[in-house]
């Protein structure tokens, strides 16, 4: 599939082509090279599109939140897309659950947009295309982009640095709210989203909440705000549309600053994922894992001392 322009992926009227849209998405999931010459050829930057990154313990309702944000931003007449990170097979590496099974009541509006990725053992909870599916949705002319992880903890915080804004859902009452704060997830959010609102333990939630923010509140450049959601009674979101409009704002009154930031995080993952890739490739085909494991089996190394002899050996040049 041979793409040159942006507008071989619009039809009349300039509307989305699905089909080829998700053709696209396909190559970039399955051959990164491909996907990187395609993209080369026909990202535009769109600096109005909000990406918007939703993560959350599981059970906290974000599928049912998603939900409700797309249905609001539709009234607004945006053009959403979603890309819904769902744990990968462990045999196929692809994602388990389907592209529309959680957001069915939008499957047939040509304006919104589902594909579930897969995260094939990716660490920070997002799919490692999923930075390049985000900006061919920008690319092709999308008003809002929401990424849904598949939860949290440590290792989960690769969102912060794509998201113009990130909704960090937390649920009361669910026992591991003290868990939370102490994993250091807390410094991801933009906005706190107290889903299921109407749960007991709310206040003790919201208490522990303010607390973080304010000792963190002299390094923090825009203060997080709270609010409550019933995303399954629709109650709270308009309240939180309102809120992710003021973070765009914000954002785009601070683009340099808060831009430079996160492309320097985007760039540092895209090099170390390039130069990762070539190194391994080189040692697979030369077939210097086999000689290692042999010296290992044998006795006459340890894992250790060859990554002492690899690094020794590894010399990487920068020609300009």
């Amino acid at each position: 599939m041979e793409i040159n322009s942006i507008d071989e992926l619009l039809l009349e009227k300039k509307e989305i082509n699905v089909r080829k849209l998700g053709k696209l998405i396909t190559i970039i999931e399955n051959d990164s090279k491909k996907a990187e010459k395609i993209l080369s050829k026909i990202y535009k930057e769109n600096r109005e599109c909000l990406v918007m990154g939703i993560t959350g313990p599981p059970g906290a309702g974000k599928s049912s939140l998603t939900d409700g944000i797309i249905t609001k931003y539709r009234a607004r007449g945006k053009k959403v897309a979603v890309i819904a990170i769902d744990p990968s097979s462990p045999f196929s590496g692809g994602a388990i659950l389907g592209d529309r099974i959680r957001m069915s009541s939008h499957s047939n509006d040509s304006n919104v947009f589902i594909r579930s990725m897969g995260t094939r053992g990716s660490l920070g909870g997002l799919a490692s295309a999923t930075v390049d599916v985000m900006n061919l949705l920008k690319s092709v002319g999308f008003d809002v982009i929401i990424i849904e992880t598949v939860g949290v903890g440590q290792s989960e915080v690769d969102v912060m640095n794509i998201a113009d804004v990130v909704l960090l859902v937390l649920v009361p009452g669910l026992g591991d709210d003290i868990q939370a704060l102490k994993a250091g997830i807390m410094e991801i959010a933009d906005i706190f989203v107290l889903n299921k609102a109407d749960k007991d333990g709310k206040e003790r939630l919201v208490a522990e909440i303010n607390m973080i923010i304010h000792l963190n509140k002299e390094k923090l450049n825009w203060i997080p705000p709270i609010t409550e959601t019933i995303a399954i009674e629709n109650k709270g979101l308009d309240e939180l549309i309102n809120l992710s409009d003021k973070r765009l704002e914000f954002v785009l009154k601070n683009y340099e600053s808060v831009k430079n930031v996160k492309l320097f995080n985007q760039f540092s993952h895209m090099v170390e994922e390039k130069i990762g890739g070539n190194i391994l490739a080189i040692l697979k085909n030369e077939g210097i894992f086999k000689e290692w494991i042999n010296d290992v089996v044998e006795g006459n190394a340890n894992p250790y001392s060859k990554m002492v002899e690899f690094e020794k050996k590894l010399k990487i040049k920068w020609e300009k």
